[in-house]
Parts: structure tokens; C-alpha cells; sequence
């Protein structure tokens, strides 16, 4: 990792502070399980796989939470190339607009710069992941019903952000020495989404080829 790099990760330009798994707690353990899966190096495919007797509940809490972190970095890293100018519409190429839609103020979807999208997406899954009632952090308390369904939704917005990021800004990854982190972190991502049928297909088209030549 080039040293640039290595200041632009240790900075942490996250945009908001992380959720942090409390010590002592189940969640906190199966976070510390995953993190050692991948820095003994092993196999990305074999990593994601649900640990023996642990819930799968648990599982992709851990997981969804630790991607929003590392892909709020990835973009955090590119963000000051992405503008309303270079970027006047969220977009993954010339075949693929995503448009913005919530509970609140975007009741219809709705195009928006990619900057703009970008932060009313992260503020989302923030206040997903920090919402008791769909993420319990105390042992004991039961996932809500839908659960998996929030969760779905928060990994396939996810991975417009990795879309946007490849196809528009690339150069300013490969610029900064990223390459390799961002790979790593798209093939973790994609290897976990597909081992618990997470995304849809349709939302994985975009980066279908660059997949198949990465994630054997």
C-alpha cells in the first residue's frame, strides 16, 4: 500500500463515526471471528461462510455494518473527484441510472447528482444499522422479521456505490494506489451477497464481466 494511501486509510475519512460492536458481546466476537478469517489471508470465498453454530442473523448484522464502513472509506477516498459537475446524475455507465427514493422527502424515485445520492445513502443506512429495533445490539433481543429484508436493501444499495465508483472513478483509485484495498473489498462483498443470495442479479449486471474476471 503506497504511504498516500495508507494516510488517506488511517485518516479514516468516514463521514459520519462508526458503529462500533460494544467488547464483551456476541456481535463484538463474531466481528473480532471475521476480521481474523481475513487477515490470516484466508480464502474471501471461504471467509464468508456462516462460522458453525452461530446465527446467520448475526452474521450479516456484522457484515452489513462492516461494509458500510469500509465502502463509506472507498468513496470517502474518491469523494472529492465526484461533483454535481462530473457527476450530474448517479450513474453506473450509460445503461444504468439509480434514482433516489425514501419515506420522507423523496417519495418518487428521483435523479439526483451522484454526491447528493451518495449522502442520502449513507445518512439511511446509518440510521438503519443505528435503529435498535432492526439492528438489537443487546444478547437476547430477537431480529425483527425484516430483518433480512432491510438488510437486503441496504447491501444492493451498497453496491451502486461500488458500481459508480469502478466505472466513473477508477483512474483516481488506480491514481492513489488503491487497486488492490478496493478489489479485496469488492470481492469480500460480492463472495458474501452471493453465499446468502443477498442482491439481486439484476443489480449485479452492471459489473458483470470485471466480476466474472475477478471472482472465480
Amino acid at each position: 500500500m503506497s504511504l498516500a494511501l495508507k494516510q488517506v486509510f488511517n485518516k479514516d475519512r468516514t463521514f459520519r463515526p462508526k458503529r462500533k460492536f460494544e467488547p464483551g458481546t456476541q456481535r463484538f466476537e463474531l466481528h473480532k471471528k471475521a476480521q481474523a478469517s481475513l487477515n490470516a489471508g484466508l480464502d474471501l470465498k471461504l471467509a464468508v461462510q456462516l462460522p458453525h453454530g452461530e446465527d446467520l442473523n448475526d452474521w450479516v448484522a456484522v457484515h452489513v455494518v462492516d461494509f458500510f464502513n469500509r465502502i463509506n472509506l472507498i468513496y470517502g477516498t474518491i469523494s472529492d473527484s465526484c461533483t454535481d459537475q462530473s457527476c450530474p446524475v448517479m450513474s453506473g455507465g450509460p445503461k444504468y441510472e439509480y434514482r433516489w427514493q425514501d419515506e420522507h422527502k423523496y417519495k418518487r424515485p428521483t435523479a439526483l447528482p451522484a454526491p447528493k445520492y451518495m449522502s442520502l445513502l449513507m445518512d439511511w443506512i446509518e440510521v438503519q444499522i443505528n435503529n435498535e429495533h432492526i439492528f438489537p445490539t443487546n444478547v437476547g433481543t430477537p431480529f425483527p422479521k425484516t430483518f433480512m429484508q432491510v438488510a437486503k436493501k441496504i447491501l444492493s444499495r451498497l453496491f451502486r456505490v461500488f458500481v459508480h465508483v469502478y466505472i466513473h472513478h477508477f483512474d483516481r483509485v488506480s491514481h492513489m494506489g488503491a487497486e488492490a484495498h478496493v478489489n479485496t473489498c469488492y470481492k469480500h462483498f460480492y463472495y458474501f451477497v452471493t453465499e446468502f443470495s443477498l442482491t439481486d442479479h439484476k443489480e449485479l449486471e452492471p459489473l458483470k464481466e470485471m466480476t466474472a474476471r475477478m471472482c472465480h
